[in-house]
């Protein structure tokens, strides 16, 4: 692998991860602006409009990568489908809970319980595959739960946090981290076009039936025009499939640490656009969450 390939892949990478970022912010201003109805956009408009305009996306990408490569694309089986629709339900969880989580929370403190799939990551191998953690792990875990600690506050915030949101937070990152077990060990064998049309299908069910049973007002129609396609956009399209391109470059350890640059990014966003407040102590819990990352991914070679 050469530098110039590593360095591409890094960009790549981080690009991706800048974009995942920035979404939290935009949907925050989604939250805070008006349809022609002269209501607040909801949560089920905001991620509804995500979905569908996402999905319209990546079927062009798909009918572009055909048109361009024909009877080299490895077309999907009926099992892969199946597979990669379950999968995908986990994508739609995600986007559920994490766009209601900062409904009650800052766009700060939601991007940290998000990043708790670090530790989250470890219980499920421990979990499913009988894997003993090693040291490297276990004390990256502890540096997690001390950035955390300090990164949402909880030492100086006078103000208690809405329960309701770190809940939510939470289960946004244990859907989070099914998202990423599963997307790795799926359909693997097929482009990365096809495996995020047939995930945005499974996570758009799942969406479609919480639209409909939490919408109580008429759907505003008007959130497709004024913030669906910058969602799908930031949150749909561009980071998979730069990550995807990013990977196999940069490899999964190098690849995840640069991932992690959503982190600071969103963090940043909401401080200087949303205007919340960001203290010198979250600053450090967040470089302790980056630090705990890098540790579980670098790998130490004897040469």
């Amino acid at each position: 692998m050469t530098n110039n390939s590593v360095l591409k892949g890094v960009l790549l990478v981080g690009l991706g991860a800048t974009s995942y970022g920035m979404l939290a912010t935009f949907v925050k201003l989604a939250y805070d602006d008006k349809g022609i109805t002269g209501l607040p956009f909801t949560p089920a408009e905001v991620i509804t409009a995500q979905f569908v305009l996402g999905i319209l996306m990546v079927l062009l990408i798909n009918a572009f990568q055909k048109m361009k490569k024909g009877s080299e694309v490895t077309k999907a089986s009926k099992k892969n489908i199946t597979q990669l629709m379950i999968a995908g339900t986990s994508t739609g969880l995600t986007s559920i809970f994490y766009y209601l989580a900062v409904k009650y929370i800052p766009v700060s403190i939601g991007i940290v319980l998000l990043m708790q799939t670090v530790w989250m990551g470890v219980l499920l191998e421990i979990i499913l595959e009988k894997r003993k953690p090693s040291a490297i792990k276990i004390t990256a875990v502890g540096i997690v739960l001390l950035g955390t600690v300090l990164a949402t506050n909880l030492l100086q915030n006078q103000t208690a946090l809405d329960w309701r949101g770190i809940i939510l937070g939470l289960l946004a990152a244990a859907s989070f981290t099914t998202t990423m077990f599963t997307a790795n060990r799926v359909a693997i064998d097929i482009s990365s076009a096809q495996r995020s049309l047939y995930m945005l299908f499974g996570g758009a069910v799942i969406v479609f039936i919480f639209a409909v049973y939490t919408q109580t007002t008429p759907f505003n129609y008007d959130i497709f025009f004024k913030w669906g396609i910058l969602l799908a956009l930031f949150g749909t399209v561009i980071p998979p499939i730069l990550m995807n391109a990013g990977f196999p470059h940069t490899g999964i350890g190098l690849g995840s640490i640069v991932a992690s640059l959503e982190l600071p990014v969103s963090v940043t966003m909401a401080f200087l656009i949303l205007k919340e407040p960001v203290v010198f102590y979250q600053w450090v819990g967040i470089i302790l969450i980056i630090l705990a990352i890098a540790i579980m991914n670098i790998q130490f070679q004897k040469k």
